[in-house]
């Protein structure tokens, strides 16, 4: 059997370890990394520290489908809602921008990283957090693999899905591998930035506003407010509520390399003046995404990119398509192809 490493527990490393132990059952065993402590990536959901019902979706929101992926993608989304995971979105979004031709939203409700967690337990993988790739070396007919502090592992093939700057960061051999048109691809891919706030409060909460999300256009600082169990349709009688904040991406990048802890400060005073009144959280985290969205993916490589095919090392992820639900899809499935072309 191969053994295939996927890096990154996001959803196309997810999708990508559930599609392989769907069609090469016996063919591989899948391994996943992740350097973060669970499961998700920017699909991220995070937990009350005193009240593990009370959670927020720190990075997706709602899952957007249109027609064109509704209908290309049936299966995924047929799946996630026969199990639950998704869920129409029926609470209001104010300010939301439809596109034409219609489309469809759906909520997550139990977080919106139980979509990740949903494929990477159809995949039967090892998944493993808390290991941050940080070399990989050619050892003959596969891969040496270090994640950072801990010992080497070999695999026959290496998945990586993490954004490409960080790939481009990676030492050993991959840098020798890249052909010139290749880097000068990787290199001008671009991202916006943001940072994302959760307050949590106590069951006995209640805020009061007329909406379950909002966009907001004239604010310096923040450009999205969820009430995030009603975004999910869940009362506050059934968990305690919650509230995630999103930055605009100029605020973003102007206070990227501040600490969380000044940022937390400024987005708090703006909150406060939008929806004054609010009761006091239980607790707050506030996350920053450096690479937050794909602005400028990699070109003329749509869903994966092939840096070597014996032994198999291959890149794929949003960064290879767009940011969203249907991107990741997209870039799992091109990954996948290569993988059973290769194994």
């Amino acid at each position: 059997m191969s053994r295939v490493l996927i890096v990154g527990a996001g959803l196309t490393g997810s999708v990508c370890a559930c599609l392989l132990r769907r069609e090469m059952a016996n063919k591989v065993k899948i391994v996943v990394w992740d350097k973060s402590r669970g499961t998700g990536g920017r699909m991220s959901t995070s937990r009350s520290p005193s009240d593990a019902s009370c959670i927020v979706d720190l990075g997706a929101q709602y899952i957007t489908a249109t027609p064109h992926y509704a209908q290309i993608h049936h299966n995924f989304y047929e799946e996630l809602l026969a199990s639950g995971v998704l869920k129409p979105l029926v609470s209001l979004v104010e300010g939301e921008v439809v596109k034409v031709g219609g489309q469809k939203n759906y909520i997550t409700p139990t977080g919106v990283s139980s979509i990740v967690k949903h494929f990477l337990k159809q995949s039967g993988a090892e998944v493993l957090f808390d290991h941050h790739v940080t070399h990989i070396y050619r050892k003959g007919s596969s891969w040496e693999v270090s994640p950072k502090g801990r010992a080497p592992e070999q695999f026959d093939a290496v998945v990586l899905t993490m954004p490409v700057p960080q790939i481009l960061q990676l030492q050993g051999d991959v840098g020798s591998l890249l052909e010139d048109s290749q880097r000068l691809l990787l290199e001008a891919v671009s991202y916006s930035s943001r940072y994302a706030l959760g307050l949590f409060y106590k069951a006995q909460a209640h805020i009061h506003v007329p909406w379950a999300a909002k966009y907001i256009s004239n604010n310096p600082c923040i450009r999205f407010i969820a009430i995030d169990n009603k975004k999910r349709n869940l009362e506050s009688s059934e968990c305690g509520p919650s509230i995630v904040v999103h930055t605009s991406v100029p605020f973003a990048m102007k206070h990227l390399e501040e600490t969380n802890q000044q940022v937390e400060a400024i987005i708090l005073e703006e909150l406060n003046k939008l929806l004054p009144g609010l009761p006091q959280p239980d607790s707050i985290k506030c996350q920053k995404w450096r690479y937050s969205q794909v602005t400028s993916s990699v070109a003329a490589c749509p869903g994966q990119m092939t840096l070597l095919s014996r032994p198999l090392l291959v890149c794929g992820g949003d960064s290879f398509t767009h940011s969203n639900f249907d991107g990741c899809i997209e870039s799992a499935l091109k990954v996948c192809d290569v993988l059973k072309s290769s194994l």
